[in-house]
């Protein structure tokens, strides 16, 4: 299993975590099998949660240019219009992708073209689900500029237990579909933001798969 380099980090503090409250359950209760066989399990039970946590799938994108593909896993939440008062300031249509704590949290661009604009926003860390999560969260704001000119964005939306967003655009920079633009560590959403006219092609609770599933076609 390949492990996301966003993970580095957190999967060292586990360790040292793990093997410093083992160590501690070993020196104090030397003759309690059932506390060290309990803190045994425990230990590799949570080592497992956070290895799966930040696992790194083999997507294979059908590159379209016509095509919208999923920008995470997880569950459709949302599909509405809206009015997107921050770069559009007008209609457009929403599907928001909730992410659980076991879902792959890579990000996938869900277009290829150039990055016309990109915002990071400092807030509150509110359940992902909330419904002014998408404007008082931590979040980032992008949008693509597609080859015929649209202009799609997308949000990566932090949750109550994501305290941390990581990105690799940067405006000008040419993005392909499917390839990295993020990561979100821990529970959180990704709202995109689509042209009225786009055609939808998943439904509320449909479970998209990063990189792949076609979510909407554009006109």
């Amino acid at each position: 299993m390949t492990i996301h380099k966003e993970g580095t980090g957190t999967i060292l503090v586990t360790v040292v975590f793990l093997v410093a409250l083992n160590s501690a359950v070993f020196h104090f209760f030397p003759d309690n099998d059932l506390i060290r066989k309990i803190t045994v399990i425990f230990s590799v039970l949570f080592s497992i949660i956070i290895l799966q946590f930040f696992r790194v799938p083999k997507r294979v994108t059908v590159k379209n240019p016509k095509k919208i593909i999923a920008p995470a896993d997880g569950k459709v939440v949302v599909i509405e219009a809206v009015e997107e008062p921050e770069y559009f300031k007008g209609r457009r249509r929403q599907i928001s992708i909730f992410m659980s704590p076991v879902n792959v949290h890579i990000n996938f661009n869900p277009l290829s073209g150039i990055v016309s604009f990109f915002k990071y926003h400092p807030g509150k860390f509110l359940v992902a689900w909330h419904p002014k999560a998408s404007t008082e969260n931590e979040r980032t704001t992008i949008v693509v500029r597609h080859e015929n000119g649209t202009e799609v964005m997308f949000r990566q939306i932090a949750g109550a237990l994501a305290r941390r967003i990581c990105w690799y655009v940067e405006e000008g920079k040419q993005v392909e579909q499917g390839s990295e633009f993020g990561f979100i560590k821990f529970g959180s959403r990704v709202d995109i933001f689509l042209p009225l006219d786009a055609k939808i092609l998943v439904n509320l609770d449909d479970r998209p798969v990063g990189g792949e599933t076609v979510i909407a076609e554009l006109a």
